[in-house]
Parts: C-alpha cells; sequence; structure tokens
C-alpha cells in the first residue's frame, strides 16, 4: 500500500490493514486529533520518528531543545487550549528527563500523553544501553502508566491513555513502548475509548448535597469563596459566574484558578494565599461559610490548618473524592463536574448582596493598597519594580494576553497584578513549582493560540533552567514575548533569607550572561532596560512586535513580595511588610 492510500485511510476505524507498531502509534495520534507534539528523537524511539516524517503533512513534531522543556511545552499547549497535550522521547535519560514535566502536570491536574520509547523486549531488565524502568520510575508522578511489548496491544493502550488523561480530573499518564513492539506488523483497527473498569471519572452529584450546601448558602451571613482551576477545567466559569453573582459573594482564587472570571469583576476579591491579597486571606478567618470549589486546600493557601477557618461551616466543590476531607473537613461536600454541579445549585440559591460584608474586603484593601500595592505598581523610589513592568504588560495588552510565568518572585508579582479579561489566561507551574517551566510552557502556548498574545515572565534563574528553548522559538518563529526580571538573586530563596535566616544570602546571588546577547545569537529581537523612563516605550515595542522578542528588564536588587504568610503561620498573620 503506497503512502497515499495510507494517508486516506489515517482516521478509518471501520476496517484493518496490517502496519507496523510504530505507523500505529502515529495513526493513534491521528484518529485522537493531534496536531502537534513535542519531543526529542533517539535510538529507542527512532522508528516512530520514521513514521512521523512520512505523516509530517497531517502531524506536526516541534524539536525541542531538552525533553523537560518539551513536557512543559505540552503542559502550556494543553493549559491554554483545554486538549491532551504530547511528548514524547527515547529510552534511558530521554525518558527520565520528561519526570519533572510529567509531575508538574500530575500535581496541576493537566492532561498530557508521554510516549517513550524502550529496549527491545527481550532486553528488558538486562542493563541494557540506555535501558530505564520508565514505568517505576514514573508511576507515583502518573495518572496512569503502561509498558507495551506487542504492537498489537498499541491501538487499545493508545485510547485508554488519551481517555484517562483528558476525564475526570486530568493529568498525565506514560505509555513506554519497546523497540520490537514498534517494528512488528499487526492488523490495525481503532476504536476510541469511553470507559474503563472500576474507573469513574466523574463521580454522580448527589441532589441532597446540593440542597445541603445551598441551604448553608442562603443562610450564611459572611460567605466567602475560594476558587480554584477546577472551575476552568470543567468549562465552569459561566455557571460559577452566575452562582456568584446570584448569591453576591465575595470570591477569592488561588494561583491556578486566575482568570476564571475577569480580574475587573466586582465579586473578584483577589489571591489566596502565601503571597496572596490581604483581605481575603484575613477574612477567611471570620466568614461563616467557606465555599471551596475546584481547589484542593493546597499548603499554600491555608498556612496552619489547625488554625483555617475553624470558625466557619465548609462546602466542598470537588470532582475528585480523594480531595475530600483531605486537608480540610467539609460539612458538605459536593462530588461531581464543577459546571454541572453549580448549575444544579444555581436555581436553589436566594438572590442576596451582602454589603456590610463586602464592605470589610474594600477596608481591607485600602490597607493592602496603602502600604504595598502603590509601591509596587507606582514607585518612587530609584530601582524599577517588578509590579511595574507587569502593569505596563497590562496597559499595552488591555488585559488580552495569556501570562506564562515561570517560578518565583516574578510568578507572585505576575499572579497578584496581572489583568486578565479571559479564561486560561494565567499559565504557571502552581503545584510542584518548577523553575524552568516559563519558557517552553509559553512556546505551547503560543502554538495552541497563535491568535493571541503570550507573554513569558520569568527571572533570571528560572529562565536559565530552559535557556536552550530559544533555539525551539527562532526554529518554530512562534512569537513569544519572553520578559526576564532580572534581579541578580534566586529571589524568592533571597527573601526568606533576608527574613528568617539573618541576611545571610548562602548560594543565591546570581553572576548572570549577556542575556540581550544570547537572544540575538538565536537571531530575536532582544533590548534591556535599566531606567524606568526607557520602560513604558519598551514594552509597547515588545508587544507591537509581530516576532519573537526578548524584553531584559533590571529589577531591584532586593525587592520583596508582601504581603507574605511565613511557613506554618495562620492566614491570619499576613505580614504586609
Amino acid at each position: 500500500m503506497d503512502t497515499k492510500t495510507i494517508k486516506k485511510e489515517a482516521v478509518n476505524t471501520q476496517t484493518t490493514e496490517c502496519i507496523s507498531g510504530s505507523e500505529a502509534i502515529v495513526r493513534c495520534l491521528l484518529e485522537e486529533g493531534v496536531k502537534v507534539l513535542y519531543g526529542y528523537p533517539g535510538g529507542a524511539i527512532m522508528p516512530v520518528y520514521d513514521e512521523l516524517y512520512k505523516f509530517q503533512d497531517k502531524i506536526h513534531h516541534v524539536l525541542a531543545r531538552h525533553e523537560q522543556g518539551a513536557t512543559h511545552a505540552a503542559q502550556g499547549y494543553a493549559r491554554i487550549s483545554g486538549e491532551v497535550g504530547v511528548a514524547i522521547a527515547t529510552s534511558g535519560p530521554g525518558a527520565t528527563n520528561l519526570i519533572t514535566g510529567i509531575a508538574d502536570a500530575q500535581i496541576d491536574s493537566t492532561p498530557m500523553v508521554c510516549i517513550t520509547g524502550q529496549v527491545a523486549s527481550h532486553l528488558l531488565g538486562s542493563d541494557a544501553f540506555q535501558e530505564t524502568d520508565i514505568v517505576g520510575i514514573s508511576t507515583p508522578v502518573t495518572k496512569w502508566n503502561c509498558q507495551v511489548t506487542k504492537a498489537s496491544d498499541i491501538p487499545e493502550v493508545m485510547a485508554k491513555a488519551f481517555y484517562i488523561a483528558k476525564s475526570g480530573r486530568p493529568g498525565p499518564v506514560l505509555v513506554d513502548i519497546t523497540k520490537d513492539a514498534q517494528f512488528e506488523e499487526f492488523d490495525f483497527k481503532y476504536k476510541k475509548c469511553t470507559g474503563v473498569r472500576s474507573y469513574i471519572p466523574v463521580p454522580k452529584t448527589e441532589m441532597a448535597s446540593v440542597a445541603a450546601a445551598a441551604e448553608l448558602i442562603n443562610a450564611a451571613k459572611k460567605p466567602m469563596v475560594v476558587w480554584g482551576q477546577g472551575v476552568i477545567l470543567s468549562k465552569a466559569e459561566e455557571a460559577f459566574k452566575a452562582v456568584i453573582e446570584k448569591a453576591g459573594i465575595p470570591s477569592a482564587w488561588t494561583i491556578m484558578g486566575a482568570s476564571a472570571i475577569p480580574t475587573s469583576h466586582p465579586l473578584n476579591i483577589g489571591m489566596v494565599g502565601m503571597h496572596g491579597n490581604y483581605a481575603p486571606n484575613v477574612l477567611t478567618n471570620q466568614c461563616d461559610l467557606l465555599i471551596a470549589i475546584g481547589m484542593r486546600f493546597d499548603d499554600r493557601v491555608t498556612g496552619k490548618l489547625d488554625e483555617y477557618a475553624t470558625q466557619a461551616k465548609v462546602i466542598h466543590f470537588e470532582i475528585d473524592p480523594a480531595e475530600i476531607n483531605k486537608n480540610v473537613k467539609a460539612d458538605v461536600a459536593v462530588l461531581g463536574d464543577a459546571k454541572a454541579s453549580l448549575e444544579a445549585i444555581l436555581p436553589l440559591l436566594n438572590k442576596n448582596t451582602h454589603p456590610e460584608w463586602h464592605q470589610k474586603f474594600k477596608d481591607l484593601y485600602a490597607i493592602e493598597f496603602e502600604k504595598v500595592i502603590k509601591d509596587d505598581l507606582h514607585p518612587t523610589k530609584e530601582g524599577l519594580t517588578m509590579g511595574e513592568v507587569i502593569n505596563q504588560i497590562n496597559i499595552q495588552s488591555k488585559g488580552e494576553a495569556a501570562i506564562v510565568s515561570d517560578v518565583g518572585q516574578h510568578q507572585m508579582i505576575a499572579c497578584r497584578y496581572a489583568k486578565f479579561n479571559q479564561t486560561k489566561s494565567n499559565i504557571t507551574s502552581g503545584g510542584l513549582g518548577t523553575m524552568g517551566f516559563g519558557l517552553p510552557a509559553a512556546i505551547g502556548a503560543k502554538m495552541a493560540r497563535p491568535e493571541r498574545e503570550v507573554v513569558s515572565i520569568s527571572g533570571d534563574g528560572g529562565y536559565q533552567m530552559t535557556i536552550q528553548e530559544l533555539g525551539t522559538i527562532f526554529q518554530q518563529k512562534a512569537a513569544v514575548k519572553i520578559v526576564v526580571l532580572n534581579n541578580e538573586f534566586l529571589g524568592m530563596v533571597r527573601q526568606w533569607q533576608q527574613l528568617f535566616f539573618d541576611k545571610r544570602y548562602a548560594s543565591t546571588e546570581m553572576t548572570n550572561p549577556d542575556f540581550v546577547a544570547i537572544a540575538k545569537g538565536y537571531y530575536l529581537n532582544a533590548r534591556r532596560v535599566t531606567k524606568r523612563e526607557e520602560l513604558a516605550e519598551a514594552v509597547a515595542e515588545m508587544m507591537a512586535s509581530k516576532e519573537a522578542y526578548f524584553l531584559e528588564v533590571c529589577v531591584e536588587k532586593e525587592g520583596n513580595v508582601f504581603p507574605m504568610i511565613p511557613t506554618g503561620a495562620s492566614v491570619s498573620d499576613i505580614r504586609l511588610e
């Protein structure tokens, strides 16, 4: 059968034909609607790459400069699109280099399928060249994984992988395929997976729980919502907005939930957590009802657990039963898909406004503005602040950009101050806190949504962990806007050293290279800003560029991020300075 005939029949699930395992892998990807995947070739995955070459008019492979970069790019692709991201690597070090991105995707509930090559099945367990037990290594950080040693198993395993990755609470799946299985031929037929025995991705929502939750909400005098990424993953943004508007509930977000409703929405009271806003953190311990929606009560949100919202009744809307009562005991647990649960509760809610309760949030915001926000966004001191850079990006993007942040001080500043008008606009590494995430994730985000402006925000430390992905940007002509906020420190660690280790700055000061010269070495437009009077014009130039653009902003060296809840402290102990 010639190549043209194969391509015509690539999505035909009704007939069988004899093909190799490696071709079957590519055909499975096509059946699942995969258009882009990120990876790095090598010996044990070479047969698959040979097939990708033949199908390059149907599926676009992006050559990352490191396998970790491939996983983060796949994450960025998934997070902004809602589709499954795909990464591919060879055996041994290629496979192990995927692990950080897989772990990041697991804790942040990102749908991703990773495909790894493996040594031939007769060599398994023999310490063959570039053999490693990637199934064993990845088990703790995957939603599911599987090793394939027979070509005939490929269609069923791949279908199951995509189903598990995207269903229920999403997560990463790894499929490891031996080289002989890639060469072996079999009669191929593909059938999409619609269910797995004993796996219940979405628990049934009990209307009794919905009614009990509505009763608590209607009776509350000081209710407060904390929402997370579950609102975005379930496409519940409109249902969520309708619920809080009808009940008049002040609503705060975790960093993974940011952008589910616009920043400017009057019921959006800001971010909770270690560097969140003053009002929602303090008033968590004064509300009489705490409503958690699609969030998991992470320790960075709760602070000291035995002093977290102990005065309040708790309602927990959650798709994953394992999260119920794991950290915070729920008086009412509403299991199920967030969108379905919120739509079910909406008609049961009374119209309310809670004006006196809202005023408390406004009063505390005024305090935070005077002590923190004003100086962050409109400083009078000489050094540039990270906040004023984010503010300039807001002005130039009008709140329409997708902000992809790395991890550190700049991440907290970006999450606090970036303006979001549309959902899926805040892409960051939340649970794992992976330095190096930002640049490659921005590549994936831009390739998934080329019509959107995508701005990568990194610090000088995290940026250098995946700086080689500038080569991917250049080769793919991905028009990512790259901003490095350079304070010549590992800033977040230095802040802790200043506050809690008597300013012993152990191994946190950075001697950095010429970032602009490096960017230009990758043929990117690049500029450095050191003075406030240059900033607005430089950001405008960057945002107006139709191509990738690198902007380094040299910010104050010892600037800190406040508010801050010290580790192990209560949310009530949040510091403004």
